[in-house]
């Protein structure tokens, strides 16, 4: 098995990419959505969450989810994230990972899958400020097909985006950061529908 995950700046983008890949035949269990609470509306002033069970029912409709893997979407919380919208098994590893991973969260667990760490970082960073997190695991003979099809819909490149943030003075991940705000404009850009 192997995991391949990418990171959409808009949410649209990555429900498109979902449904490609459910619609090719990849299986709800193998995929996961990792999105910064933004996304909703409905979530976007939610500051804490008590359970790392999913709260809310009714937010994959709201997020374009029908049958398949987005209409199981609900808030969580993640180590180093806080509340964000997800579901799937890369978030319940996330929520997890914090209990034995040394880097836990989201980084842990995307390491765990297979992911190298640096893109893991600049991942879990574009989701912090944003974006939403696509990750499937597919057999090996798989993997070509299912990364043509993720990278049909314009993920970030992780090394030209971690080169962005290098030079607003970031290096890697910190779990103990405040929480970002996106401004209006981000969040118009998140939530565009299409």
């Amino acid at each position: 098995m192997k995991t391949i995950s990418r990171v959409y700046d808009t949410h649209a983008q990555a429900r498109d990419a979902v449904t490609a890949v459910e619609a090719s035949g990849v299986a709800t269990d193998d995929l996961s959505v990792v999105a910064n609470k933004y996304v909703s509306e409905k979530y976007a002033d939610v500051h804490e969450v008590s359970a790392p069970a999913a709260t809310g029912a009714g937010v994959g409709g709201a997020l374009g989810g029908g049958a398949g893997l987005l209409a199981g979407l609900g808030l969580m919380a993640i180590p180093g994230l806080g509340p964000v919208v997800a579901v799937g098994w890369l978030a319940a590893t996330a929520v997890g990972a914090a209990a034995g991973a040394a880097t836990g969260g989201v980084v842990g667990a995307l390491v765990g899958a297979g992911d190298s760490e640096t893109n893991a970082h600049v991942y879990s960073e574009s989701v912090r400020r944003g974006g939403t997190l696509v990750s499937v695991r597919v057999k090996d003979e798989d993997a070509g097909r299912v990364q043509a099809i993720l990278d049909r819909y314009t993920p970030i490149d992780p090394a030209l985006r971690a080169a962005e943030y290098r030079k607003e003075g970031w290096t890697t991940f910190d779990p103990n950061a405040p929480p970002y705000r996106p401004s209006e404009t981000e969040i118009d850009r998140i939530r565009r529908v299409s």
